[in-house]
């Protein structure tokens, strides 16, 4: 098992920046491919960003390309969302997720936190 708890949403201003922080305790997080998603109320939940187990493979949904980076740290078994450029439609309730592959649909994925709440007025 894994457990994963999100942390750093809140509500920002259109352009502004925010980090998200998803720490992860239990299995080894090394091993884990990880990754960030998000869903609006009566929306599916969308994919956002992912990262391989060892830091080198990245991708993104196209709609946060060159805004969002997502980066990890294995030593503080943390997975970071840093969002700039922030704009109103990327209000949503953001999701981390763990599994074996850095993929970017939901079914990928074995493990989710809670989530946080990100609002972005404009």
């Amino acid at each position: 098992q894994v457990q994963l708890v999100e942390s750093g949403g809140g509500l920002v201003q259109a352009g502004g920046s925010l980090r998200l922080s998803c720490a992860a305790s239990g299995r080894t997080f090394s091993g884990y491919a990880m990754a960030w998603f998000r869903q609006v109320p009566g929306k599916e939940r969308e994919f956002v960003a992912a990262i391989g187990w060892s830091g080198d493979s990245t991708r993104y949904a196209d709609s946060v390309k060159g805004r969002f980076t997502i980066s990890r740290d294995s030593a503080k078994n943390t997975v970071y969302l840093q969002m700039n450029g922030l704009k109103p439609e990327d209000t949503a309730d953001y999701y981390c997720a763990a599994g074996r592959r850095p993929s970017s649909m939901r079914i990928g994925y074995d493990y989710w936190g809670q989530g946080t709440q990100v609002t972005v007025s404009s």
